[in-house]
């Protein structure tokens, strides 16, 4: 009977200890609105470096966001991450983050690409310059995003709809930098240059460049960078007969946005998410975004892909992020105004 006891008591202990190791397992939660391609090989990376387990969930922003509302505390989300400034700024509103206090994470995100209470930092970089087709646009005539509402573009503009985060955030930016009054002349006037009526996303839009359909588009490079280095050799085609201009040079400089990255208020890996977030802002995590993404480096000094080199060195918009959120329903209420549907 002692010896069974004895048995019992060392199986008890052993049990225990698996089960401690088991709880003390180091991971963190995502939830991420970019899709899992274009985000998991460096989170596995991270995985690689670090041990700690990454576990995500994909899905829309908005749905996202509303799930860590419902969820409250009991959400298992550490980390959210989503794909616009405008997005981020709603998170923000809604209570999701908790500050990050990481002189690392601040050194490498410079300050504009970050909320101003360090809620949420930038991790990678899209612009949003014009393209045109230079079979019928001579770069000559191209200036700034103002300049698109001139009569000389009429019936050759593509652009997706109202609807879309990336242009609230770009009208968001010009509100900013030349005042209501002044961008909603220009929205009325721009609207009135369409070449048809908003459809489809970016792609459908450099498409349109290269179908004749229109002989100019606002779009993301992240876009066209996935389109020149296509499968598709359809893609491929399309993105060869579009050039890139980049708008405002002698101004503000092209409208960028971020992709970024906030601890969620009711975290419980909170340390293991601090060392996932310094990880995606390390240079490492940085050159892979270009390479991999054709996404800008948010981090100052980091080497560009192949890709962004051949489109040249450009001026970026250095507005703050936090004000694309705060324009946001000002910018939309302007968009429908002026017909942009």
């Amino acid at each position: 009977m002692r010896k069974l006891n004895r048995l019992l008591t060392v199986i008890a202990a052993t049990s225990a200890t698996l089960v401690s190791f088991t709880s003390a397992a180091a991971e963190v939660n995502i939830y991420s609105a970019r899709k899992e391609a274009l985000i998991k090989p460096v989170l596995e990376q991270f995985t690689e470096k670090t041990g700690i387990e990454v576990n995500l969930l994909t899905g829309k922003a908005d749905a996202l966001l509303a799930r860590l509302g419902s969820e409250g505390e009991n959400t298992p989300a550490d980390l959210f991450l989503t794909v616009d400034a405008g997005a981020l700024y709603r998170a923000v509103e809604a209570d999701a983050f908790q500050p990050l206090n990481s002189k690392l994470v601040e050194s490498a995100v410079p300050e504009h690409f970050r909320s101003k209470d360090n809620l949420w930092f930038g991790l990678s970089l899209r612009a949003r310059p014009i393209f045109y087709s230079p079979d019928r646009v001579d770069p000559e005539q191209l200036e700034s995003y103002l300049s698109l509402a001139e009569e000389q573009w009429n019936d050759r503009i593509c652009i997706r709809s109202s609807n879309n985060l990336y242009n609230q955030s770009l009208v968001a930016a010009l509100i900013e930098h030349h005042g209501e009054e002044k961008t909603q002349t220009w929205a009325e006037d721009f609207v009135s240059n369409f070449a048809r009526k908003p459809v489809g996303g970016d792609r459908d839009q450099i498409k349109g460049v290269a179908y004749g359909v229109c002989d100019v588009a606002i779009a993301n490079t992240y876009y066209f960078g996935h389109m020149l280095n296509s499968d598709d050799a359809d893609e491929r085609e399309a993105a060869q007969k579009v050039k890139v201009f980049w708008p405002a040079q002698d101004a503000q400089g092209t409208h960028v946005n971020v992709s970024g990255i906030g601890i969620t208020k009711h975290a419980k890996n909170i340390d293991e998410a601090q060392k996932l977030i310094e990880f995606l802002v390390s240079e490492e995590s940085q050159k892979w975004y270009a390479q991999a993404n054709y996404e800008y480096p948010v981090r100052d000094g980091v080497e560009w892909s192949e890709t962004l080199q051949q489109w040249g060195e450009f001026k970026q918009d250095d507005i703050s992020m936090d004000v694309l959120g705060e324009n946001n329903g000002e910018a939309v209420r302007l968009m429908n105004r002026a017909g942009w549907r």
